[in-house]
């Protein structure tokens, strides 16, 4: 019997869990504007336990209008993967880092040399929303030889044998996809978040974290009720966006940080 691998980005979050915090990750798209490492520092200040920088593609299928939008800008910058991660290299940041993309990218550099790659920037995980766990067997091999938490996803409407199969496989943490549809700011939490987030928690011990549609301080801690924590992504785009810069930022996730930290007192790191 293989003995599991605990990469960095897992063990900071369990570590995290473990002590009573419930998990925030934000979501920053990486060459937005040229202060784009900035505003990852003010969210790990703020009380990150982890960032999620998204590496931007022409074709995101799982983001919605906003982080489309963030993508376009940084493209138009000449944003790359390759200056994503040399910047990622100098970033100097006390939190783990894990990337979001999209499998071209990777299939094209090849999974052995974007694996090393992550790793030499100093990148503990990585999210490939388009690649289903039937046909992700390399990427996680050389991820977990080069010590990069391959993160995998489940969706709302994943059957039971498959849920099971996605979370005994996902290293770093659970990424439960709190409803169906793209990534955007809702006005309510879905009940599907909360169904997900008990279904994936009942059948792992690897953190399970709730994306898509955590908009508000309140949406955060009724997700966090039946999960490991958030991952916040539009929210903090649109306010990037519309040029809050770092210091906005880092207010909101602040915000998300206290509202959590109040309800589980006892839990600041």
């Amino acid at each position: 019997m293989s003995v599991r691998v605990v990469g960095p980005l897992e063990e900071r979050l369990r570590a995290n869990r473990d002590a009573g915090r419930k998990l925030l990750v934000p979501y920053v798209t990486a060459g937005l504007d040229e202060g784009w490492l900035d505003i990852v520092r003010a969210v790990a200040a703020a009380g990150a336990d982890a960032v999620e920088i998204g590496i931007p593609f022409s074709d995101p299928v799982m983001d919605g209008p906003v982080i489309q939008e963030a993508s376009v800008r940084a493209l138009a910058r000449g944003t790359t993967p390759a200056s994503v991660l040399a910047e990622l290299a100098r970033a100097d940041v006390e939190v783990p880092l894990a990337v979001m993309t999209y499998v071209n990218l990777f299939a094209h550099a090849g999974y052995h040399r974007m694996a090393q790659s992550l790793a030499a920037a100093g990148v503990s995980g990585a999210i490939l929303p388009d690649l289903p766990i039937d046909e992700a067997a390399e990427w996680m091999s050389e991820a977990e030889a080069a010590g990069v938490d391959a993160v995998q996803l489940v969706a709302p409407t994943t059957p039971e044998g498959r849920l099971l199969r996605i979370c005994e496989a996902s290293h770093g943490f659970v990424y439960a996809v709190g409803l169906l549809g793209v990534t955007g700011e809702r006005a309510d939490v879905a009940n599907s978040a909360l169904v997900i987030a008990r279904r994936c928690r009942s059948v792992t011990e690897t953190p399970v974290l709730v994306g898509v549609g955590v908009t508000t301080p309140k949406q955060a801690v009724t997700i966090s009720e039946e999960s490991d924590g958030v991952v916040v992504g539009s929210a903090l785009i649109r306010r990037l966006l519309n040029g809050e810069g770092p210091e906005g930022a880092g207010a909101f996730i602040g915000s998300l940080r206290e509202a959590l930290d109040d309800r589980w007192p006892g839990t600041q790191e």
